[in-house]
């Protein structure tokens, strides 16, 4: 079955469009951003151990933040050029590109380019990029800034920018992609909070629809991590957590995700037949061990592989010290990620139960209606390859153990 549904993503495409076949029959290179800002041991182990799969890293190498404050990163250099690879650096401009603000901008990104130029152990970089979320209605201005910056670059130096899919909808679009080395194109994370992270569907109409528009090389950034939301009272959004949590008290929060299974679709899709342009994809971002909203590394190898392993999940009472008394706990033995099920039925011998670690009885079950169960609350989230989480207790007589799980 997954053969025969490989073969139908090749013909017809996650959109149904006609797919538009590139010239070459290689599946596409993966390159990687590195987009933490503490290069903890944990970061540094990652990118050994991923280099492998990786053609280049893009490296978050300095920010300007909405106050126009700017910060560079410490990045130990040594360890990035002893996995061979090539390297982007990445400068991230968070806020509006004010009049004012431009000028002491083109001088700290080209003064940062030269510092790393003259390093030591100097840093050979194949390009720099620009992260900007910029407003759709002021790209003609985005447009002179990236002109100015090219100028300030030598011509080994490749200028590449993210793109926002809204960015079609502008006549400004060609004149700003006009002198770029190339885009990467970005399809996670920019609708609507409330309409999710990410959809492959979606995504896959937004890719070709860019290579009709941009007569540039273009990469697609494919998400491998989750946030968390969280929203005011008056249904506006209010926070943003993603690697690193945040100490905010609001009740109402959700977890957007990425599920491995749907980017692997679109990824299926477009090595079946993308637009000729184009020439990669990128991962935002590099998992690690230590971040709490990202996929597994083995869950990312996987798809980047092209082939996600049969899931295993299951359920099931373990005994606690105490008689009568059971742990209930959610148990991941396959090689990938998995969502956590959104229900497990404890059956008819369990009289009293709850949930923990994003479980709770469920609403039948406060009203005494029916055997008890667990649901998953927002923020459930998945379960890592080969972990295991407690979800709950429950005070059960002569129990099977193993339990039913509902995804």
């Amino acid at each position: 079955m997954r053969l025969l549904a490989a073969m139908l993503l090749c013909v017809v495409g996650l959109s149904g469009a006609t797919p538009q076949v590139r010239s070459s029959s290689e599946r596409l290179p993966h390159d990687a951003y590195i987009w933490q800002r503490a290069w903890t041991p944990a970061v540094v182990a990652a990118i050994h151990r991923s280099s492998d799969v990786v053609r280049t890293w893009r490296v978050l190498v300095a920010e300007a933040d909405r106050s126009g404050r700017w910060t560079t990163i410490a990045i130990p250099w040594n360890e990035i050029l002893a996995t061979r690879r090539t390297i982007v650096a990445v400068i991230r401009i968070d806020g509006r590109l004010d009049e004012g603000r431009v000028p002491a901008l083109l001088d700290r990104i080209a003064s940062r380019v030269d510092a790393l130029a003259t390093a030591q152990p100097a840093v050979a970089l194949a390009g720099v990029e620009i992260d900007y979320d910029c407003p759709t209605s002021k790209l003609a201005a985005y447009a002179r800034f990236l002109a100015e910056l090219r100028s300030r670059f030598a011509p080994s130096i490749a200028l590449s920018i993210t793109a926002l899919p809204t960015w079609m909808t502008s006549a400004e679009l060609e004149r700003l992609t006009r002198d770029l080395d190339e885009v990467v194109l970005q399809v996670h994370a920019v609708d609507e909070p409330r309409r999710g992270l990410f959809n492959p569907t979606q995504a896959e109409l937004w890719v070709r629809e860019f290579g009709r528009r941009v007569r540039r090389p273009f990469r697609v950034a494919v998400p491998a991590y989750d946030v968390r939301v969280t929203w005011r009272a008056d249904g506006r959004l209010a926070s943003v957590e993603g690697e690193v949590p945040l100490l905010v008290g609001a009740a109402d929060s959700e977890l957007l995700g990425a599920t491995p299974e749907a980017v692997l679709r679109l990824l299926q899709a477009l090595d079946c037949g993308a637009p000729e342009r184009l020439v990669g994809v990128v991962w935002f971002r590099l998992p690690t061990d230590a971040d709490v909203r990202s996929w597994s590394t083995q869950t990312w190898r996987a798809v980047v592989a092209g082939a996600l392993p049969e899931a295993r999940l299951s359920a099931e009472l373990v005994p606690s010290a105490q008689p009568g008394l059971w742990t209930v706990t959610l148990s991941n033995d396959g090689a990938i990620d998995m969502a956590v099920p959104r229900q497990v039925r404890l059956g008819p011998d369990c009289r009293m139960a709850d949930g923990a670690n994003g479980f709770r009885l469920t609403a039948e079950s406060r009203r005494g209606e029916g055997p008890l169960a667990l649901e998953a609350t927002a923020g459930g989230g998945r379960l890592h390859a080969h972990r295991k989480r407690i979800i709950g207790w429950a005070r059960c007589t002569q129990p099977g153990r193993e339990l039913d799980v509902t995804q």
